[in-house]
Protein backbone atom coordinates (compact mmCIF):
# COMPACT_ATOMS: atom_id res chain seq x y z
CA UNK A 1 0.00 0.00 0.00
CA UNK A 2 1.34 3.37 -0.73
CA UNK A 3 2.35 5.82 1.97
CA UNK A 4 1.02 9.17 -0.33
CA UNK A 5 -1.43 11.28 0.51
CA UNK A 6 -4.34 10.63 -1.80
CA UNK A 7 -6.61 13.17 -3.24
CA UNK A 8 -10.51 12.42 -2.17
CA UNK A 9 -12.95 14.06 -4.94
CA UNK A 10 -16.59 13.40 -3.75
CA UNK A 11 -19.65 14.21 -5.35
CA UNK A 12 -23.37 14.24 -3.93
CA UNK A 13 -27.22 14.35 -5.07
CA UNK A 14 -27.34 17.14 -2.31
CA UNK A 15 -26.09 19.72 -4.49
CA UNK A 16 -26.58 20.22 -8.42
CA UNK A 17 -24.26 17.43 -10.78
CA UNK A 18 -23.26 17.99 -13.94
CA UNK A 19 -23.49 21.32 -15.01
CA UNK A 20 -19.74 21.50 -15.51
CA UNK A 21 -17.02 19.70 -15.67
CA UNK A 22 -15.82 20.06 -11.95
CA UNK A 23 -15.79 17.68 -9.05
CA UNK A 24 -18.53 19.30 -6.00
CA UNK A 25 -15.38 18.76 -3.20
CA UNK A 26 -11.72 17.93 -3.63
CA UNK A 27 -10.08 17.13 -0.27
CA UNK A 28 -6.57 17.05 0.24
CA UNK A 29 -4.66 16.40 4.03
CA UNK A 30 -6.53 19.06 6.28
CA UNK A 31 -8.65 21.10 3.87
CA UNK A 32 -11.13 20.46 1.36
CA UNK A 33 -12.32 22.74 -1.45
CA UNK A 34 -15.30 23.16 -2.29
CA UNK A 35 -16.68 24.05 -5.90
CA UNK A 36 -18.57 27.53 -6.25
CA UNK A 37 -22.27 27.06 -5.67
CA UNK A 38 -25.01 28.62 -8.41
CA UNK A 39 -28.92 28.57 -7.21
CA UNK A 40 -29.72 25.63 -8.86
CA UNK A 41 -32.29 23.19 -6.76
CA UNK A 42 -30.16 19.87 -7.17
CA UNK A 43 -33.30 17.72 -7.93
CA UNK A 44 -34.28 19.56 -10.62
CA UNK A 45 -31.29 21.25 -12.20
CA UNK A 46 -32.42 24.60 -12.85
CA UNK A 47 -31.83 28.43 -10.98
CA UNK A 48 -34.47 28.40 -8.58
CA UNK A 49 -37.50 30.88 -8.95
CA UNK A 50 -38.02 33.46 -6.55
CA UNK A 51 -35.73 37.22 -5.05
CA UNK A 52 -32.08 37.34 -4.50
CA UNK A 53 -32.98 35.66 -0.94
CA UNK A 54 -34.34 32.68 -2.09
CA UNK A 55 -30.76 32.12 -4.77
CA UNK A 56 -28.68 32.99 -1.60
CA UNK A 57 -30.52 30.50 0.64
CA UNK A 58 -30.01 28.22 -2.34
CA UNK A 59 -26.35 28.29 -2.96
CA UNK A 60 -25.53 28.06 1.28
CA UNK A 61 -28.39 24.90 0.99
CA UNK A 62 -26.48 23.80 -1.80
CA UNK A 63 -23.04 24.20 0.38
CA UNK A 64 -24.17 22.28 3.15
CA UNK A 65 -25.70 19.65 1.47
CA UNK A 66 -21.73 18.82 0.17
CA UNK A 67 -20.90 19.46 3.65
CA UNK A 68 -22.67 17.01 5.21
CA UNK A 69 -22.29 14.24 2.66
CA UNK A 70 -19.07 14.42 3.80
CA UNK A 71 -20.05 14.14 7.63
CA UNK A 72 -19.17 17.71 8.37
CA UNK A 73 -20.77 21.03 9.74
CA UNK A 74 -21.05 24.20 8.73
CA UNK A 75 -18.82 25.25 10.92
CA UNK A 76 -16.21 23.98 10.02
CA UNK A 77 -16.01 26.78 6.88
CA UNK A 78 -12.67 28.52 6.68
CA UNK A 79 -13.43 30.32 4.01
CA UNK A 80 -16.65 31.90 1.93
CA UNK A 81 -16.33 33.84 -1.33
CA UNK A 82 -19.14 35.35 -2.50
CA UNK A 83 -19.84 36.63 -5.91
CA UNK A 84 -22.83 39.11 -6.35
CA UNK A 85 -24.12 40.24 -10.11
CA UNK A 86 -25.12 43.29 -8.36
CA UNK A 87 -23.45 44.97 -4.69
CA UNK A 88 -26.74 46.31 -4.37
CA UNK A 89 -27.94 43.01 -2.85
CA UNK A 90 -25.53 42.32 -0.25
CA UNK A 91 -27.78 43.32 2.39
CA UNK A 92 -30.57 40.96 1.56
CA UNK A 93 -27.95 37.94 0.65
CA UNK A 94 -26.31 39.10 4.56
CA UNK A 95 -29.96 38.51 5.83
CA UNK A 96 -30.19 34.88 4.39
CA UNK A 97 -26.31 34.55 5.01
CA UNK A 98 -25.98 34.66 8.81
CA UNK A 99 -28.58 32.00 9.48
CA UNK A 100 -26.24 29.39 8.13
CA UNK A 101 -23.62 30.20 10.92
CA UNK A 102 -24.93 30.29 14.49
CA UNK A 103 -22.00 30.06 16.06
CA UNK A 104 -18.27 31.48 14.82
CA UNK A 105 -18.65 33.11 11.37
CA UNK A 106 -15.51 31.96 8.69
CA UNK A 107 -13.55 34.74 7.10
CA UNK A 108 -15.34 35.80 3.65
CA UNK A 109 -14.90 37.47 0.55
CA UNK A 110 -17.26 39.56 -1.48
CA UNK A 111 -17.33 41.23 -4.82
CA UNK A 112 -19.79 41.72 -7.68
CA UNK A 113 -18.87 40.64 -11.01
CA UNK A 114 -19.86 40.80 -14.42
CA UNK A 115 -21.74 38.05 -14.93
CA UNK A 116 -22.19 34.22 -13.78
CA UNK A 117 -22.66 31.02 -14.88
CA UNK A 118 -26.60 30.37 -16.01
CA UNK A 119 -27.18 34.11 -15.60
CA UNK A 120 -27.08 33.56 -11.36
CA UNK A 121 -27.56 36.78 -9.05
CA UNK A 122 -25.34 35.04 -6.78
CA UNK A 123 -22.73 32.07 -6.19
CA UNK A 124 -20.70 31.43 -3.13
CA UNK A 125 -17.42 28.45 -3.14
CA UNK A 126 -16.10 27.89 0.29
CA UNK A 127 -12.93 26.21 1.70
CA UNK A 128 -13.50 23.08 4.33
CA UNK A 129 -11.30 22.39 7.47
CA UNK A 130 -10.70 18.17 7.00
CA UNK A 131 -9.21 17.30 10.31
CA UNK A 132 -9.59 13.46 9.38
CA UNK A 133 -6.83 14.02 6.50
CA UNK A 134 -6.80 11.83 3.94
CA UNK A 135 -5.66 8.32 3.09
CA UNK A 136 -4.02 7.57 4.63
CA UNK A 137 -3.61 10.06 7.24
CA UNK A 138 -5.14 9.16 10.74
CA UNK A 139 -7.73 11.21 11.84
CA UNK A 140 -6.59 14.13 13.86
CA UNK A 141 -8.75 16.27 16.49
CA UNK A 142 -7.44 19.70 15.20
CA UNK A 143 -9.03 22.90 16.60
CA UNK A 144 -10.00 25.75 14.18
CA UNK A 145 -8.80 28.87 15.41
CA UNK A 146 -10.66 31.76 14.71
CA UNK A 147 -9.18 34.98 15.80
CA UNK A 148 -9.74 39.31 15.39
CA UNK A 149 -7.82 42.17 16.28
CA UNK A 150 -9.24 45.74 17.52
CA UNK A 151 -6.12 46.69 14.88
CA UNK A 152 -8.05 45.80 11.87
CA UNK A 153 -11.55 46.66 10.61
CA UNK A 154 -14.45 44.55 12.13
CA UNK A 155 -17.28 42.56 10.26
CA UNK A 156 -20.12 41.08 11.92
CA UNK A 157 -20.18 38.31 9.21
CA UNK A 158 -16.50 37.63 8.72
CA UNK A 159 -13.85 36.31 11.57
CA UNK A 160 -10.87 38.75 10.18
CA UNK A 161 -8.18 34.89 10.47
CA UNK A 162 -9.06 31.15 9.98
CA UNK A 163 -6.58 29.09 11.18
CA UNK A 164 -6.85 25.23 10.70
CA UNK A 165 -3.54 23.15 10.74
CA UNK A 166 -0.90 25.26 8.63
CA UNK A 167 -2.62 27.45 6.71
CA UNK A 168 -4.52 30.70 7.90
CA UNK A 169 -7.13 32.16 5.46
CA UNK A 170 -7.54 36.40 5.92
CA UNK A 171 -10.72 37.67 5.12
CA UNK A 172 -10.95 40.57 2.59
CA UNK A 173 -9.58 43.57 3.55
CA UNK A 174 -11.17 46.74 2.46
CA UNK A 175 -9.30 50.25 2.60
CA UNK A 176 -10.85 50.66 6.21
CA UNK A 177 -10.08 53.01 8.80
CA UNK A 178 -10.33 50.53 11.76
CA UNK A 179 -10.81 52.93 14.53
CA UNK A 180 -13.76 55.26 12.52
CA UNK A 181 -14.92 52.24 10.40
CA UNK A 182 -14.86 54.44 7.55
CA UNK A 183 -12.97 54.45 3.53
CA UNK A 184 -9.66 55.83 4.26
CA UNK A 185 -9.33 59.22 2.73
CA UNK A 186 -7.34 59.83 -0.43
CA UNK A 187 -6.94 57.95 -3.76
CA UNK A 188 -5.86 54.37 -5.05
CA UNK A 189 -2.63 54.51 -3.84
CA UNK A 190 -3.90 55.12 0.24
CA UNK A 191 -6.59 52.36 -0.14
CA UNK A 192 -4.13 50.02 -1.36
CA UNK A 193 -1.92 50.70 1.63
CA UNK A 194 -4.48 50.73 3.76
CA UNK A 195 -5.70 47.48 2.86
CA UNK A 196 -2.17 45.78 3.17
CA UNK A 197 -2.08 47.60 7.06
CA UNK A 198 -4.82 45.90 7.78
CA UNK A 199 -3.56 42.29 6.57
CA UNK A 200 -0.54 43.19 8.41
CA UNK A 201 -2.12 44.01 11.43
CA UNK A 202 -4.29 41.02 11.23
CA UNK A 203 -0.86 39.08 11.33
CA UNK A 204 1.23 40.81 14.17
CA UNK A 205 -2.31 39.94 16.08
CA UNK A 206 -1.65 36.75 15.58
CA UNK A 207 2.42 36.66 15.99
CA UNK A 208 2.60 35.92 12.33
CA UNK A 209 5.44 37.42 9.95
CA UNK A 210 4.08 39.31 6.91
CA UNK A 211 6.25 36.97 4.42
CA UNK A 212 4.31 33.88 5.81
CA UNK A 213 2.09 34.84 3.43
CA UNK A 214 1.83 32.09 0.62
CA UNK A 215 -0.60 34.23 -1.51
CA UNK A 216 -2.42 37.31 -2.23
CA UNK A 217 -5.53 38.48 -4.53
CA UNK A 218 -6.34 41.99 -5.01
CA UNK A 219 -9.85 43.01 -5.97
CA UNK A 220 -9.98 46.17 -8.48
CA UNK A 221 -12.73 48.06 -9.70
CA UNK A 222 -10.53 49.58 -12.31
CA UNK A 223 -7.54 47.78 -13.96
CA UNK A 224 -6.04 50.86 -14.30
CA UNK A 225 -5.56 51.14 -11.07
CA UNK A 226 -2.61 48.33 -11.00
CA UNK A 227 -0.02 50.33 -11.89
CA UNK A 228 -0.20 52.65 -8.30
CA UNK A 229 -1.30 49.79 -6.51
CA UNK A 230 2.15 48.15 -7.49
CA UNK A 231 4.03 50.89 -6.44
CA UNK A 232 2.28 50.74 -2.79
CA UNK A 233 2.65 46.59 -2.95
CA UNK A 234 6.54 46.63 -3.76
CA UNK A 235 6.82 48.59 -0.27
CA UNK A 236 5.39 45.56 1.87
CA UNK A 237 6.73 42.91 0.09
CA UNK A 238 9.36 42.01 0.79
CA UNK A 239 9.47 42.93 4.58
CA UNK A 240 11.73 40.96 5.92
CA UNK A 241 15.92 40.92 5.64
CA UNK A 242 15.57 37.35 5.15
CA UNK A 243 13.18 37.43 2.33
CA UNK A 244 14.73 40.58 0.41
CA UNK A 245 17.69 38.35 0.43
CA UNK A 246 16.19 35.70 -1.75
CA UNK A 247 13.55 38.22 -3.22
CA UNK A 248 10.55 36.53 -2.14
CA UNK A 249 7.15 37.76 -3.27
CA UNK A 250 4.10 35.87 -2.48
CA UNK A 251 1.61 34.14 -5.66
CA UNK A 252 -0.56 36.16 -6.49
CA UNK A 253 -3.77 37.01 -8.75
CA UNK A 254 -5.40 40.29 -9.84
CA UNK A 255 -9.11 39.63 -10.58
CA UNK A 256 -11.31 42.71 -11.62
CA UNK A 257 -14.41 43.68 -9.75
CA UNK A 258 -17.60 45.16 -11.16
CA UNK A 259 -17.92 46.93 -7.34
CA UNK A 260 -16.76 45.88 -4.10
CA UNK A 261 -18.49 46.07 -0.36
CA UNK A 262 -18.78 50.16 0.78
CA UNK A 263 -17.96 51.91 -2.59
CA UNK A 264 -13.78 50.78 -2.52
CA UNK A 265 -11.86 50.75 -5.30
CA UNK A 266 -9.49 47.82 -4.02
CA UNK A 267 -9.99 45.08 -1.74
CA UNK A 268 -7.32 42.27 -0.88
CA UNK A 269 -7.20 38.70 0.57
CA UNK A 270 -4.77 36.55 1.63
CA UNK A 271 -3.63 32.73 2.38
CA UNK A 272 -0.59 32.18 5.16
CA UNK A 273 1.59 29.77 6.05
CA UNK A 274 0.71 28.68 9.88
CA UNK A 275 4.12 26.59 10.58
CA UNK A 276 2.83 26.60 14.90
CA UNK A 277 -0.25 24.10 13.29
CA UNK A 278 -3.33 24.34 14.86
CA UNK A 279 -4.31 22.51 18.67
CA UNK A 280 -3.03 19.83 19.66
CA UNK A 281 0.09 20.17 17.41
CA UNK A 282 2.58 22.08 19.30
CA UNK A 283 4.76 24.55 18.06
CA UNK A 284 7.75 22.44 18.97
CA UNK A 285 6.19 19.47 16.41
CA UNK A 286 5.88 22.14 13.64
CA UNK A 287 9.07 20.51 12.30
CA UNK A 288 10.37 23.75 10.89
CA UNK A 289 8.42 23.70 7.88
CA UNK A 290 9.12 26.28 5.33
CA UNK A 291 7.99 28.10 2.10
CA UNK A 292 8.96 27.19 -0.76
CA UNK A 293 8.63 29.44 -3.54
CA UNK A 294 9.45 28.37 -7.49
CA UNK A 295 9.63 29.74 -11.12
CA UNK A 296 10.24 28.18 -14.27
CA UNK A 297 11.11 29.38 -17.43
CA UNK A 298 8.34 27.27 -19.20
CA UNK A 299 5.50 29.79 -18.12
CA UNK A 300 5.51 33.39 -17.89
CA UNK A 301 7.40 35.26 -15.10
CA UNK A 302 5.54 38.43 -13.35
CA UNK A 303 7.44 41.23 -11.54
CA UNK A 304 5.37 41.06 -8.28
CA UNK A 305 4.37 37.22 -8.42
CA UNK A 306 6.52 34.06 -7.35
CA UNK A 307 4.80 31.07 -10.00
CA UNK A 308 4.12 29.15 -7.29
CA UNK A 309 4.37 29.01 -3.56
CA UNK A 310 4.61 25.95 -1.82
CA UNK A 311 3.86 25.50 2.37
CA UNK A 312 2.99 22.17 3.98
CA UNK A 313 0.64 20.03 2.12
CA UNK A 314 0.01 22.49 -0.49
CA UNK A 315 0.68 24.51 -3.35
CA UNK A 316 -0.67 28.10 -4.86
CA UNK A 317 -0.16 28.84 -8.27
CA UNK A 318 -0.18 32.31 -9.17
CA UNK A 319 -2.77 33.84 -11.98
CA UNK A 320 -1.54 32.65 -15.56
CA UNK A 321 -2.59 34.91 -18.43
CA UNK A 322 -2.73 33.38 -21.89
CA UNK A 323 1.06 35.04 -22.71
CA UNK A 324 3.08 33.79 -25.82
CA UNK A 325 6.53 32.72 -24.44
CA UNK A 326 7.80 33.46 -27.66
CA UNK A 327 6.47 37.06 -27.85
CA UNK A 328 5.62 38.12 -24.44
CA UNK A 329 2.06 38.94 -25.77
CA UNK A 330 -1.21 37.54 -25.33
CA UNK A 331 -1.94 35.24 -28.19
CA UNK A 332 -4.25 35.37 -30.50
CA UNK A 333 -7.76 36.65 -29.42
CA UNK A 334 -9.21 32.78 -29.61
CA UNK A 335 -10.63 31.97 -26.50
CA UNK A 336 -10.07 28.10 -27.00
CA UNK A 337 -6.40 28.93 -27.55
CA UNK A 338 -6.15 31.40 -25.02
CA UNK A 339 -7.89 29.04 -22.67
CA UNK A 340 -5.16 26.25 -23.89
CA UNK A 341 -2.35 28.60 -23.50
CA UNK A 342 -3.19 29.13 -19.74
CA UNK A 343 -3.34 25.72 -18.98
CA UNK A 344 -0.33 24.75 -20.90
CA UNK A 345 1.33 27.80 -18.25
CA UNK A 346 -0.12 26.08 -15.32
CA UNK A 347 0.81 22.27 -16.56
CA UNK A 348 4.74 23.77 -16.88
CA UNK A 349 4.59 25.19 -13.88
CA UNK A 350 2.98 22.31 -11.94
CA UNK A 351 5.43 19.76 -13.95
CA UNK A 352 8.53 21.67 -13.27
CA UNK A 353 8.05 20.81 -10.05
CA UNK A 354 7.42 17.28 -10.42
CA UNK A 355 3.92 16.82 -10.34
CA UNK A 356 1.07 16.24 -12.64
CA UNK A 357 -2.10 17.77 -13.68
CA UNK A 358 -4.33 15.37 -11.58
CA UNK A 359 -2.39 17.02 -8.59
CA UNK A 360 -4.28 20.49 -8.77
CA UNK A 361 -7.38 20.29 -6.24
CA UNK A 362 -9.08 23.99 -7.26
CA UNK A 363 -9.30 25.68 -10.29
CA UNK A 364 -10.30 29.37 -10.44
CA UNK A 365 -11.26 31.31 -14.27
CA UNK A 366 -12.22 34.57 -14.89
CA UNK A 367 -13.57 34.84 -18.07
CA UNK A 368 -14.14 38.46 -20.16
CA UNK A 369 -17.16 37.02 -21.66
CA UNK A 370 -19.32 34.68 -19.73
CA UNK A 371 -20.65 33.34 -23.03
CA UNK A 372 -17.47 31.63 -23.70
CA UNK A 373 -17.42 28.99 -20.70
CA UNK A 374 -18.88 26.51 -23.47
CA UNK A 375 -15.41 26.77 -25.42
CA UNK A 376 -13.26 26.88 -22.60
CA UNK A 377 -14.88 23.97 -20.94
CA UNK A 378 -14.32 21.99 -24.99
CA UNK A 379 -10.46 22.64 -24.03
CA UNK A 380 -10.18 22.39 -20.31
CA UNK A 381 -11.33 18.47 -20.11
CA UNK A 382 -8.51 17.69 -22.16
CA UNK A 383 -6.12 18.60 -19.31
CA UNK A 384 -7.90 16.46 -16.35
CA UNK A 385 -7.77 13.23 -17.92
CA UNK A 386 -8.38 11.35 -14.66
CA UNK A 387 -9.94 13.63 -12.12
CA UNK A 388 -12.02 17.15 -12.38
CA UNK A 389 -11.05 19.21 -9.82
CA UNK A 390 -13.54 21.18 -7.89
CA UNK A 391 -13.68 24.88 -9.72
CA UNK A 392 -14.93 28.55 -9.51
CA UNK A 393 -15.81 30.77 -12.93
CA UNK A 394 -16.81 34.22 -13.09
CA UNK A 395 -17.04 37.00 -15.60
CA UNK A 396 -15.05 40.18 -15.25
CA UNK A 397 -15.26 43.06 -17.28
CA UNK A 398 -11.72 42.99 -17.69
CA UNK A 399 -8.59 40.80 -17.41
CA UNK A 400 -4.98 42.34 -17.91
CA UNK A 401 -3.55 42.79 -21.20
CA UNK A 402 -6.83 42.75 -22.64
CA UNK A 403 -7.11 38.56 -22.56
CA UNK A 404 -10.25 37.03 -22.92
CA UNK A 405 -9.10 34.19 -19.58
CA UNK A 406 -7.20 34.46 -16.65
CA UNK A 407 -6.56 31.30 -14.36
CA UNK A 408 -5.16 30.45 -10.81
CA UNK A 409 -4.92 27.04 -9.27
CA UNK A 410 -3.78 25.21 -5.59
CA UNK A 411 -2.35 21.75 -6.01
CA UNK A 412 -2.30 19.22 -3.62
CA UNK A 413 2.23 18.96 -1.95
CA UNK A 414 2.31 15.43 -1.25
CA UNK A 415 5.45 15.46 -0.21
CA UNK A 416 5.17 18.74 2.11
CA UNK A 417 8.03 21.46 2.23
CA UNK A 418 11.51 20.75 3.90
CA UNK A 419 12.63 21.71 7.28
CA UNK A 420 14.93 24.51 8.05
CA UNK A 421 18.43 22.86 7.71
Amino acid sequence: MSDTIIKSARNTTKAAQDIGPYTQSVAFSHYNNISAQLPIVPDSGILIGGDIKAQARQCLHNIKGIVESIGHTMDDLVKVTLFLQDIGDLDAVNSVYRDFFPHVMPTRTVLAVAALPLGARVQMDALLSNGEGTFPQAPCPLVKLSRSSERAPHDPLSTQSVAFSHYNNIGAQLPLDPASGALVAGGIREQAAQCLSNIKAVLEHIDVPFDDIVKVTIYLTQLADLEAVDEIYRTFFPDSAIARAVAYLPARSVIAASALPLGARVQMDAVISHGDGTPPQLVEDRHNLVIRARNTDKAPRTALSTQSVAFSHYNHIAGQLPIDMSTGKVLTDCVREQTAQCLTHIKAIVESIGHVMDDIVKVNIQLANIEDLAEVDAVYTRYFPDYLPARTVIGVSELPAGARIQMDAVMSNAESTPPLI
